[in-house]
């Protein structure tokens, strides 16, 4: 049954044929089929012709560079991931480089879609879908034309910053990030709709739709290559000047005004030296040697990609228009009653060999690889770690703590005991004298205070703050007993008039409160002849 409905499809045509009067004029590309005249017969080879044309291992060919572009894929929402979570200064990231890694990733979408999708490429035995009857077809020639589109377009935008940055000495600001976003997706928005409308996708090489032959060159390949070429002539333009100026450097034996205090200006080409122009333009090229190569080696693999496609599309036409082009090969597989493979000499003269295509592909499947490797650093992986490791921290906190339990633990805690009202706007609170258990001679000898020890103590700010310079201060010593000998203590300075102020002594109690003070251990290790100051005023 299966064998008779193919015989009656040929209608006479010999294998592997088919007779084109045996399907119906609409449905598909009808243009992408490939028939020549037989006689009376208009015979058409199978649908698609790369089974035909090229040995077996053409899908795996293209599958490979198919999950290359997933690789790709991946790199690309890590750096817009990056770029989109982590701070800026783990990143660096720029609306240039964010841009042109959106362009790449459209790009890429067009060849992992039909990948996920494995969409069947004909409508019927000779005639391969276009976007009108296949939406996988539509969507991944679309994201592809798209994709290079833009991925031109932001390429070009960076070489003329870089130029403009270099040659002109120009600042680029808000108004070229405008300027930018306008031009670098507001031309392949246009673009897309006019390609989609005068020329339409469909199934021509592989599982990817790319752009069909009709009024291509005029609405894409032309104004995508004049773009490209104008990247070119920048690129190089730039590199011109940039060799200019070394050599110019390399006879400059003036001295430089750099760091010499004298006023210049900076904002001029025609006040600097050779040598000043040099270091500024080292330094510029140190900072975007990343984007330099990513314009070198993008716009390489697309101007690669068009010419290859060009040359591949104007083969197929001829072949369509010309079909005295293929009776070799067509006599060829008659005569081996469709063996393809006795063929695929003859075959190798009407298309690209199979490993210029499978290079075209990889080359583009890589963009994203290369963006990932020249535009990723370091610091982004190590800035993914803190922040899971301060996620994974929180987590870690199973208990519930009240922040009175909190406050508690801030208070026991000596570093807590700054000086934190001190702005606050709160009145001024009153130093009240230490009781005479916290006194460290009232334990005797030169033990250390424990001020820390209790729970209910409470640090009381100064009245007045003792933070800024002041004169230096009269140190007071206890000396043990069985040392006072050895160690005696020096003599005590002469009382001093009323209106000197001791920086000690600002807080005090006068001899009307100094009864509730005269029992301090002091008396024990006063020496012959000093003076009492017990009996002025206490210090506390």
């Amino acid at each position: 049954m299966a064998n008779a409905t193919i015989e009656a499809l040929r209608g006479g045509c010999p294998a592997p044929f088919f007779n084109e009067l045996s399907f119906p004029t609409e449905g598909g590309h009808v243009e992408g089929r490939l028939c020549s005249p037989l006689g009376r017969m208009n015979c058409c080879i199978p649908c698609p012709m790369t089974d035909w044309a090229y040995p077996d291992n053409f899908n795996t060919a293209t599958q490979a560079a198919d999950w290359v572009n997933v690789v790709g894929m991946i790199g690309c929402g890590f750096l817009l991931l990056s770029w989109i979570v982590l701070p800026v200064e783990k990143t660096h990231r720029h609306y240039l480089s964010i841009s042109l890694t959106c362009a790449v990733v459209l790009m890429n979408l067009g060849f992992i879609i039909p990948l996920a999708a494995k969409p069947d490429q004909c409508f019927n035995e000779i005639t391969p879908h276009g976007m009108d009857t296949s939406s996988v077809c539509a969507a991944s020639g679309a994201f592809l034309l798209a994709g290079g589109w833009a991925g031109i377009m932001w390429i070009f935008l960076r070489a003329l910053s870089l130029h403009l940055q270099i040659c002109w000495q120009l600042v680029v600001g808000r108004n070229y990030m405008w300027f930018s976003q306008v031009l670098g997706w507001g031309i392949p928005i246009v673009g897309l709709v006019i390609l989609l409308v005068f020329s339409g996708v469909s199934f021509r090489f592989g599982g990817t739709c790319h752009i069909n032959h009709e009024n291509s060159l005029a609405d894409f390949w032309i104004p995508l290559l004049v773009f490209a070429g104008l990247t070119v002539i920048i690129q190089f333009a730039t590199f011109g000047y940039c060799i200019k100026v070394y050599l110019a450097s390399l006879g400059d034996n003036s001295a430089s005004t750099e760091g010499s205090g004298m006023p210049s200006y900076s904002n001029s080409i025609r006040t600097m030296t050779p040598r000043q122009a040099y270091r500024r333009v080292r330094r510029v090229i140190q900072l975007q040697w990343r984007g330099i190569v990513i314009v070198l080696i993008i716009i390489a693999d697309v101007i690669f990609f068009a010419v290859i496609f060009v040359f591949m599309d104007n083969t197929v036409e001829s072949i369509r228009t010309s079909p005295d082009k293929a009776l070799t090969w067509a006599a060829c597989l008659i005569a081996h009653g469709g063996d393809k493979n006795q063929c695929l000499d003859k075959a190798s003269v009407l298309v690209v060999n199979l490993p210029t295509v499978t290079a075209v592909l990889v080359l583009l499947a890589m963009n994203g690889l290369w963006l990932l490797l020249l535009l990723g650093r370091w610091s982004m992986v190590t800035g993914w770690m803190e922040l899971f490791g301060a996620i994974n921290a929180n987590r870690g906190k199973k208990e519930f703590v009240s922040v009175d339990a909190r406050m508690d633990d801030i208070k026991q805690d000596p570093r807590s005991y700054e000086m934190l009202d001190r702005d606050s706007g709160k009145p001024d609170t009153v130093l009240t004298p230490l009781s005479a258990t916290m006194s460290p001679t009232a334990r005797g000898g030169r033990a250390t205070p424990d001020y820390f020890g209790q729970a209910t103590a409470r640090y009381q700010p100064h009245q007045r703050s003792f933070s800024s310079p002041r004169p230096p201060q009269q140190l007071h010593w206890d000396a043990m007993p069985e040392y006072e000998q050895s160690y005696p203590q020096p003599p005590m300075p002469s009382s001093r008039p009323h209106d000197y102020v001791n920086p000690l002594g600002m807080n005090r109690i006068e001899k009307d409160e100094e009864i509730q003070y005269t029992t301090s251990p002091r008396a024990h290790y006063a020496q012959p002849g000093a003076a009492d100051y017990s009996r002025d005023h206490v210090f506390i």
